[in-house]
């Protein structure tokens, strides 16, 4: 097959064709990349809106103004089977951190107390 009729072009104009048709097709169904909404939502009842830390697998399960109250909730914490820490945020409060599985049943003892 000669080169010089470009039939050599449609293999690659198919592809990115249909790449860009499954781009379009997954941005109107909602799946953009970047953080899926809704994630910082359920921290409202403890702590304000603004950007959300990175604590890699630990998630947020309480925030305080000081770390005598932290300490006091991971006593609870623990006293319930569940394992915690704590991390002093960029402005001074400190958050409670828990488990990706332990963090609703954490915020529903933090809540209740």
């Amino acid at each position: 097959m000669a080169t010089s009729d470009g039939w050599y072009l449609i293999g690659p104009l198919i592809a990115v064709g249909l790449v860009g048709f499954l781009g379009a097709v997954f941005w109107r169904m909602g799946l953009q990349p970047g953080p899926p909404d809704g994630l910082a939502d359920g921290l409202a009842i403890f702590g304000e809106h603004g950007e959300p830390e990175d604590y890699g697998l630990l998630w947020p399960a309480a925030v305080t103004d000081g770390p005598e109250v932290a300490d006091e909730i991971r006593r609870l914490l623990s006293d319930a089977g569940i394992r915690a820490t704590k991390a002093t945020r960029r402005d001074g409060r400190v958050c409670v951190l828990v488990f990706a599985e332990e963090v609703e049943e954490a915020r529903r003892l933090v809540g209740s107390s």
